[in-house]
């Protein structure tokens, strides 16, 4: 499995990495019920398929996707590189709260590692820069993390270019966790450039567009999600842009079905395509769903291929314009 440099840190990650999002079980945004015993069947296959890290957070599930990792970690003589995050809290009703106060930043990191079972975090992000004004104060006290040894590097998640700024001004950003897929190229705009020019690492998340570019989603498909599902909140799910999308998924089929490959696959493969784009998160909420698309790791598309892509990207976007 291919490998890519994160930024100027010593981690060495292959190009496909787990994100835990989806089993970490239902919270406010879940993507309904999980059985435990898949999604640690999920992990173990990752590992196994040869993948070297796992994207997590304490919001996943509420602690949960957290704790799920150490216990799959205890079956498994392999420890890959964790990478978790904070910023993201809940209240006595299992409600989203975002808190970005030192005091608190401190706690998360000493409860994630408690999770997690481990004495060390790879690397430690800032799940959303939310509140604003409180960016340097959660930065600061992460760096202190850094110094004490209880994190190895630290990065930031959904940052704009501005606050990426603020924050390397105070000290190293290693890594940036932005959302990229076929159906949102923002971070194209400025973002990777950015960090290209600053040695950042790009960890890009949602590369299938939370089910989206798989190819499993028709009409009927869509009935089929939970009602607790957050993704029927998402307009990339509502009409007019879903039809769109499934629609742009067929003709995208037919170029992974070329190549011997799944959909899946070609949505990942094609986020890789970007050499400013260290690793892209591949979630998955059971065993066969990471060993499809690991091997999306070793896939470089054709420019033909991309350039294919390219036009049926534009056709689709004059369409939901």
């Amino acid at each position: 499995m291919q490998k890519r440099r994160l930024g100027t840190t010593d981690l060495e990650l292959t190009t496909v990495g787990l994100g835990t999002w989806a089993m970490g079980g239902p919270w406010e945004f879940g993507w309904g019920p999980q059985d435990d015993g898949e999604a640690i069947g999920a992990i173990l296959a990752a590992l196994e398929a040869g993948i070297n890290w796992i994207d997590t957070a304490p919001a996943y599930g509420l602690g949960h996707s957290e704790e799920l990792i150490a216990q799959a970690l205890k079956q498994s003589s392999y420890k890959p590189i964790i990478a978790t995050k904070c910023g993201i809290l809940w209240n006595e009703k299992r409600q989203k709260i975002t808190c970005l106060k030192k005091e608190s930043v401190r706690q998360e990191c000493i409860n994630s590692l408690k999770r997690l079972n481990v004495e060390v975090i790879d690397l430690y992000q800032m799940h959303w820069p939310d509140p604003d004004e409180d960016v340097e104060e959660a930065w600061e006290e992460m760096l202190k993390l850094l110094d004490e040894g209880k994190v190895r590097y630290l990065g930031v998640s959904n940052f704009n270019v501005e606050q990426l700024e603020r924050a390397r001004k105070m000290g190293t950003v290693s890594s940036l966790q932005p959302p990229y897929s076929m159906l949102n190229r923002k971070v194209e705009d400025e973002l990777l450039d950015y960090c290209a020019k600053n040695n950042i690492g790009v960890v890009a998340y949602s590369p299938m567009h939370r089910g989206l570019l798989t190819g499993k989603f028709s009409t009927d498909y869509l009935k089929t999600l939970a009602p607790d599902d957050h993704r029927l909140r998402s307009p990339d799910f509502q009409e007019p842009r879903f039809s769109a999308s499934v629609e742009l998924v067929k003709q995208l089929k037919k170029i992974a079905e070329r190549n011997n490959k799944t959909c899946a696959q070609l949505a990942v493969s094609w986020v890789l395509r970007r050499q400013e784009v260290t690793a892209a998160i591949v979630g998955a909420r059971r065993p066969k769903q990471i060993i499809e698309t690991a091997p999306a790791s070793d896939w470089n598309l054709s420019k033909d291929d991309i350039k294919e892509i390219e036009i049926l990207l534009e056709t689709f976007q004059n369409k939901v314009s």
